[in-house]
């Protein structure tokens, strides 16, 4: 039978105080947690190990015990088996490692060692029907929550907020700028109410369609009508972006359906401040209606002048 050095297992030294023993094994069996890593042994006899020192250190009368055992330990191990040192002492009066009130108890999780000289003292801070030796100490968190949101195209390139209601509780959820569709968003401790610490509320973004702008990535593409004068000639023509109405330069002889990019114009970039994408405005020339007899004949002069090849 191995001695535990308790201590050594918690990563505290013989001199901490009980707060610090609480706060260290906490720490460990959040990192230990079965739960966390499922199908690893290793981790689950850890595991195993942590809450068995922390089963003794907790309690002052078992560190006490402990304590004055550690001194002696060797003492025990050259000459217990064969008689001659009382380790009953450690063990409520009972040679076996059981206190009266608990004899028959027996917790499979334990060391020998545990058993040997703490058996059948356990607190409340074990549940024996469990397959590992859960403490009521470990921080559980709540339950995460999932909801569905649908916003503009708009609210996706400025950021918005939205008002949720959850079991009673109304949450100010906020969109950051350049949301992506499909795109899942965490808000922290939003979720269902655990031990000690709340769950979190996830968050999936869907973006409405835009009569306006496609969204391709970071970049947004339109079709600008442009008339046919201005195509045949040149001039400028306004086109609106999510920043406001600007004026692009229609090239002379521009062809319909010729693409012209705007730089910065188009989303912003998750996360990064004053990044954005391209706008790229496609063109639409407009063929003009209701002509009069003038114009047809202006026309039919142009045609007159340049006759299809």
């Amino acid at each position: 039978m191995d001695y535990k050095d308790y201590y050594k297992l918690l990563g505290v030294p013989k001199t901490a105080t009980q707060e610090e023993i609480k706060q260290s094994y906490r720490k460990l069996a959040v990192k230990y947690h079965p739960d966390k890593n499922q199908g690893n042994k290793e981790s689950e006899e850890r595991f195993k190990e942590i809450g068995e020192a922390y089963e003794v250190l907790k309690d002052p009368e078992k560190r006490k015990k402990y304590d004055k055992l550690g001194a002696n330990w060797k003492q025990f191990e050259h000459a217990g088996a064969e008689g001659g040192f009382d380790y009953a002492q450690w063990t409520g009066g009972q040679a076996g490692g059981r206190s009266g009130g608990q004899a028959g108890f027996e917790n499979e999780d334990f060391s020998d060692f545990f058993n040997t000289f703490f058996g059948g003292g356990f607190s409340d801070g074990f549940s024996s029907g469990s397959r590992y030796a859960r403490s009521r100490d470990i921080p559980r968190k709540g339950q995460d929550y999932q909801a569905d949101l649908s916003i503009s195209l708009a609210d996706a390139f400025h950021g918005t907020e939205a008002m949720l209601k959850l079991e009673g509780e109304s949450i100010k959820a906020t969109i950051p700028a350049g949301v992506k569709d499909g795109q899942i968003l965490r808000i922290k401790g939003k979720g269902g109410k655990g031990g000690t610490e709340r769950g979190h509320l996830y968050m999936k973004v869907s973006i409405m369609p835009d009569p306006a702008f496609e969204r391709k990535g970071d970049n947004l593409h339109c079709i600008v009508p442009v008339p046919l004068y201005t195509a045949v000639l040149g001039g400028n023509t306004a086109v609106r972006t999510f920043k406001g109405v600007v004026q692009i330069n229609i090239p002379k002889g521009s062809q319909n359906g010729k693409v012209l990019r705007l730089k910065g114009m188009g989303m912003p970039l998750f996360g990064k401040k004053q990044l954005f994408g391209d706008l790229y405005a496609k063109i639409m020339i407009e063929i003009p209606r209701h002509l009069n007899d003038e114009e047809l004949s202006l026309f039919q002069k142009l045609a007159n002048l340049r006759p299809a090849s």
